[in-house]
């Protein structure tokens, strides 16, 4: 398969990074423009804000002209002090077109540390609604609050979580881990009962995403939940990809939902990335050195937030429990997956590896928090339950393995074939960190060397996770948060649980799993995260339905790691 080398990401990347208008305080408050010179637009899309520093952020939003002829657009835009805009602190023009989707954005510099500001965007005879942002603290040990989110999808329901967090005014920023569309059409994941909770994909973007065309109203098709608008509108977002906004599963050459006969991956993969920038509140790369989305923000001294691609730019193609059991007898040839297990093969690329361990190397912040899309801590469930010949006996037999294993644990005495049961284990998802522990372990090893403990958080598997991270001597690496999903379902689908068995299976699983704290397998939501000095926290909040707009909070979990 064709290699998307240095020359596509660079005739790429010359298109989106095109799309920002850069303002410093040399310009000062640059004249938004005569009211006759700005075009006339629609902003169906709000605005949003992101990527910010301790003087810099960029804002976002998308000029649409109501004169569909017109190409070029327009548009003057504005900071203040205040919400009412009667402190304009820096303002200008700015104009964009139908090659960038007409999306703008506007990367504002020379800002003060620690300040809270407002913006909006101003057409002819419009106004955009208008936004708060902040930079972020240059020093110090200001306690911080991050909300975290995984994993929208659109048909699935509706983005409660979204409006939940928008409701909270101590947020610092948001981080946002991926899976922010999903690439399916009408009839594919997650899209059963969608007409009849009016969250139907339209007729003209209900097939499967692969052209820059597709992947532009999907994007433009979410930005119309009322949820999402306001917390884009509400606080900074720090954003990633997963796989969705490509494709199912994907890695650095491919993915399991793109077959030879849907045309060239890397053309779709180059239409997704275009349109993910354009719709993203996001810095686009620059320049042949920074084609990556891995990037590191540095909140004063007390968090050094780490992002990473753990799907896109190095990851090796997942491995496949299938491809190892033979189609006629069913065996599995277990010395061969071992040995594959064994191999040095990478989910972040051996470039983004040593980047990441040279800002380990280098921190001197209180907390390393690295923010990624797959979980780190090692979920090895019962290889028992992998045998199970449908999915309605899998969650009866782990409840079993796990009262033998109490038993166990209670000094009684088991058979042979019980003691098997509980004892041989098997990740339950190579597509996660499981499925490439060698460059695990090559990390665990290098945040030892630099006597740092890793504070983790994840999305990915539209559930919440709580594990602590150990290396495989049993050395003490870190904490691992994950947060369960806006609206994709998850585990209780998979496994057609009903709540009551769901809470059942969330308690026995980290009787189970060795490393395993808590899990919620049933609900959606989102997590908050707390830094302060003396610890981490991590809340999770769950909400009654996504099947209407009319939700409320029903649950909550709390979990704090202080290190070591």
């Amino acid at each position: 398969m064709k290699q998307f080398n240095r020359r596509d990401f660079l005739k790429l990347f010359a298109a989106t990074g095109a799309a920002v208008t850069v303002s410093t305080a040399l310009q000062g408050c640059a004249s938004v423009g005569k009211t006759s010179e700005r075009s006339s637009v629609k902003f169906d899309h709000g605005v949003a804000s992101g990527d910010p520093t301790s003087n810099a952020i960029l804002l976002w939003t998308r000029a649409v002209p109501e004169n569909t002829a017109e190409k070029q657009v327009t548009l003057g835009w504005e900071l203040a002090a205040d919400e009412n805009f009667s402190s304009i602190i820096r303002s200008g023009t700015a104009t964009t077109s139908a090659s960038r989707d007409y999306t703008v954005k506007v990367d504002v510099t020379q800002l003060s540390p620690n300040q809270r500001y407002y913006y909006r965007f101003l057409g002819k005879n419009s106004k955009s609604p208008s936004g708060k942002t902040q930079t972020l603290p240059e020093s110090g040990l200001k306690p911080l609050k991050f909300a975290v989110f995984s994993c929208s999808n659109y048909p699935a329901g509706y983005f409660n979580p979204y409006s939940e967090a928008a409701k909270d005014d101590s947020i610092d920023a948001v981080i946002h881990l991926g899976d922010y569309i999903y690439e399916y059409g009408a009839g594919g994941y997650a899209t059963q009962g969608s007409q009849e909770i009016g969250r139907g994909l339209p007729d003209n973007n209900n097939t499967e995403l692969f052209t820059l065309t597709d992947y532009r109203r999907r994007y433009a098709l979410y930005r119309t939940d009322e949820g999402l608008q306001a917390l884009h509108a509400h606080a900074p977002f720090i954003a990633v990809w997963d796989d969705h906004e490509i494709s199912n599963d994907t890695w650095k050459n491919g993915a399991e939902n793109h077959q030879e006969d849907e045309g060239s991956f890397i053309e779709r993969r180059a239409a997704a990335v275009q349109a993910y920038y354009e719709w993203l509140p996001i810095r686009p790369p620059q320049g042949e050195a920074n084609l990556t989305i891995y990037r590191d923000f540095k909140f004063g001294d007390l968090v050094d937030l780490i992002i990473l691609d753990t799907r896109v730019i190095g990851r090796d193609k997942q491995l496949n429990y299938d491809d190892y059991r033979d189609a006629e007898s069913g065996q599995f040839n277990t010395q061969k997956f071992q040995q594959d297990m064994s191999s040095d093969r990478s989910i972040m690329g051996k470039k983004q590896l040593q980047w990441l361990v040279n800002k380990l190397n280098n921190s001197s912040a209180r907390w390393q928090v690295l923010g990624q899309q797959l979980l780190m801590g090692k979920m090895n469930f019962p290889a028992a339950a992998f045998a199970a010949d449908d999915r309605s006996k899998v969650t009866p037999l782990l409840l079993q393995i796990a009262e033998l294993k109490k038993r166990l644990q209670n000094g009684e005495e088991l058979t042979a074939q019980q003691q098997a049961m509980v004892t041989q284990v098997t990740p339950y998802n190579l597509d996660a960190w499981d499925g490439y522990p060698i460059e695990r372990e090559m990390l665990y090893r290098a945040a030892q060397k630099a006597n740092k403990q890793l504070v983790v958080i994840a999305g990915d598997t539209h559930n919440a996770w709580h594990s602590e991270l150990r290396s495989s001597d049993g050395a003490h690496i870190g904490v691992e948060f994950a947060t369960s999903s806006v609206s994709s379902p998850g585990m209780e689908t998979y496994l057609s649980l009903d709540t009551k068995t769901a809470e059942q299976l969330a308690k026995a699983l980290p009787t189970l799993i060795e490393d395993l704290k808590y899990t919620n397998l049933h609900q959606r939501g989102y997590m908050n995260l707390f830094a302060s000095e003396d610890a981490v926290e991590a809340e999770w909040v769950f909400v009654d339905t996504i099947r209407s707009k009319d939700y409320r909070v029903v649950n909550k979990h709390r979990a704090r790691y202080t290190g070591s």
